[in-house]
């Protein structure tokens, strides 16, 4: 059992990440290697994806590009990471988190692109907790220290996000849909997936 340790509250996360998350991770680093390089490559494809999809929001490229720059970048760290461990880059199955999640974003404009900015803030600030997690219970002072130096990156991606979607939207709808998409994102952590991932 892991001591418990309080890292600073993402408001809108509905409920901290569990002990079990922690340990299950701490005992299959490798596994979450490889998963986090998967993350950060797909992370990139998002916000070229939002790129694609909304051209003429010029704000969002600006910022966006930024993000996609930054996630590739921590691609490369990761897979270098990988090299380092001898852990061969290659598939891994997905959790069901990411795709039950992105079920939640409605279909028609413009309710498709604030609950796709949220969806993705979500995803961003669960992962800047786990890493931060990671960081404290890493036993690999090093790997530690890693995690560590991505938190300000990954904090300042969802916070992107989010003030995306409050300068899209009127902010009393921006935060009542996160709040509902903040409830469905906690309840797919409730129980541990069996498989150590990131979003396990």
């Amino acid at each position: 059992m892991f001591p418990s340790y309080q890292l600073p509250t993402i408001n809108a996360l509905q409920q901290p990440t569990t002990n079990a998350w922690v340990e299950q991770a701490i005992s299959n680093l490798d596994t979450i290697l490889l998963d986090h390089a998967h993350c950060e490559r797909k992370a990139a494809g998002v916000a070229l994806n939002f790129m694609f999809r909304y051209p003429s929001n010029v704000k969002m490229i600006k910022e966006l590009t930024k993000i996609a720059k930054e996630e590739l970048e921590h691609f490369e760290q990761v897979n270098e990471w990988l090299e380092r461990r001898n852990i061969p880059m290659g598939p891994l199955n997905a959790p069901p988190y990411g795709a039950a999640l992105k079920a939640q974003v409605r279909r028609q404009e413009p309710q498709r692109l604030l609950d796709s900015l949220l969806v993705t803030g979500l995803i961003e600030a669960r992962s800047h907790e786990r890493l931060g997690l990671l960081s404290i219970y890493c036993p690999d002072p090093e790997l530690a220290a890693f995690y560590g130096s991505l938190m300000a990156s990954e904090a300042r991606h969802y916070g992107t996000y989010w003030v995306l979607a409050d300068t899209y939207f009127d902010r009393e709808v921006f935060m009542e849909r996160l709040q509902e998409l903040a409830m469905v994102e906690s309840e797919l952590l409730a129980n541990l997936h069996p498989e150590p991932r990131i979003h396990s």
